[in-house]
């Protein structure tokens, strides 16, 4: 597609392949993906260093009406989830967990609080941080409007998530404590670091501009910490509890400037097939677990064998793809059409370079 960022859609291709992998392992079992599959949780922290460079570079870039940011929103990511929760509600006997939360709380984005593992639809939990984080961020910009507000508020922000994940250890919580790790109280920092990206790009350059210039030195950085860091992560230490998420999100943020570079590999390569993941990857998140579940058990092949994960691996995918094709691609014209992207006092546009945003 013209005018994308490759980097960005390597990024984004990457994460949903780790989120596979992981995910088939909770589902069938076992670690058929060896490593890649056991720290594969941490392509939700890559998407959400993602989705704050991506938002936040969208309204700090073309400062918009937030009715029309707020509808684009809606448009891009409510039909997808739509379809899933009525999938999950209408087949209760297929794809019902240990417990399921009201329906009020899966429509409203909160999903995620006092959620255990094993319940229903659990891996909504990421989009429910997500959307709380598009509805603050952008009244956020709004009240504070001056950069330095904005720096300051979001230094107070990640300390007071690092102090909520301290607490939480104080208690007996670890990392991977469901207290913790589905909480937006303990997980709404990662987002942070995407968002003072596209601070530098906007009201840095300069700054922004000499970051860039060390692009495979970005890059290079950015793969030694999160290696460091996931050999690390189940350590029940206050350190790793309290600030693991802040310093893998701080890690994926220098992938993430590797990927804006024009220097380094990660922007010059352009990976086939990272392109169509990268568009896919949305409807893939939502539609693969519950086709993990229901292909996986009914197919005769055994889960653990190369043949058996192929075909559960290829429906999940396949199923995303379709989900994209029937339902997102439609609402994105709707999209298109209703709320294009127009700046205040500015032009129409309706695309948005190297985004899906």
């Amino acid at each position: 597609m013209r005018g994308r960022i490759h980097g960005l859609d390597t990024l984004r291709a990457a994460a949903i392949v780790l989120v596979l992998m992981y995910h088939y392992g909770v589902v069938a079992g076992g670690r058929d993906f060896g490593e890649a599959g056991r720290v594969g949780w941490a392509g939700v922290d890559l998407f959400f260093v993602l989705s704050g460079y991506l938002i936040g570079n969208q309204l700090l870039s073309q400062p918009m009406p937030l009715s029309t940011f707020f509808g684009r929103r809606l448009l891009r990511t409510l039909p997808n989830y739509y379809v899933l929760l009525a999938a999950y509600f209408l087949l209760p006997a297929t794809l019902a967990g240990s417990d399921t939360a009201p329906l009020w709380r899966f429509l409203t984005f909160t999903q995620n609080f006092g959620l255990q593992y094993g319940q229903t639809f659990t891996h909504s939990w990421s989009l429910c941080i997500e959307e709380q984080f598009y509805l603050i961020l952008p009244l956020a910009l709004l009240l504070l409007r001056r950069p330095r507000w904005i720096w300051t508020a979001m230094v107070l922000a990640v300390a007071g998530a690092v102090a909520f994940r301290a607490q939480g250890w104080a208690h007996g919580m670890q990392p991977f404590s469901q207290e913790l790790y589905y909480a937006s109280f303990a997980r709404f920092d990662e987002l942070l670091p995407g968002v003072a990206i596209a601070m530098l790009k906007n009201h840095h350059p300069a700054l922004y501009g000499r970051i860039l210039r060390h692009g495979n030195l970005l890059l290079a950085a950015g793969l030694l910490m999160a290696a460091a860091l996931l050999a690390r992560f189940e350590d029940e230490t206050l350190f790793i509890t309290a600030f693991g998420f802040t310093l893998l999100a701080l890690s994926c943020s220098l992938l993430l400037l590797a990927a804006l570079s024009p220097t380094a590999l990660l922007a010059r390569v352009r990976v086939p097939g990272a392109e169509s993941l990268a568009l896919w990857s949305y409807a893939i998140y939502l539609a693969h677990k519950p086709l993990f579940k229901v292909v996986g058990e009914a197919m005769p092949l055994d889960r653990h064998a190369a043949p058996g994960i192929v075909v559960v691996m290829l429906a999940g995918v396949g199923g995303g793809w379709l989900l994209y094709q029937l339902v997102e691609q439609p609402c994105m014209r709707r999209r298109a059409a209703w709320f294009p992207l127009t700046p205040c006092g500015g032009t129409a546009r309706t695309t948005s370079p190297g985004t899906t945003g």
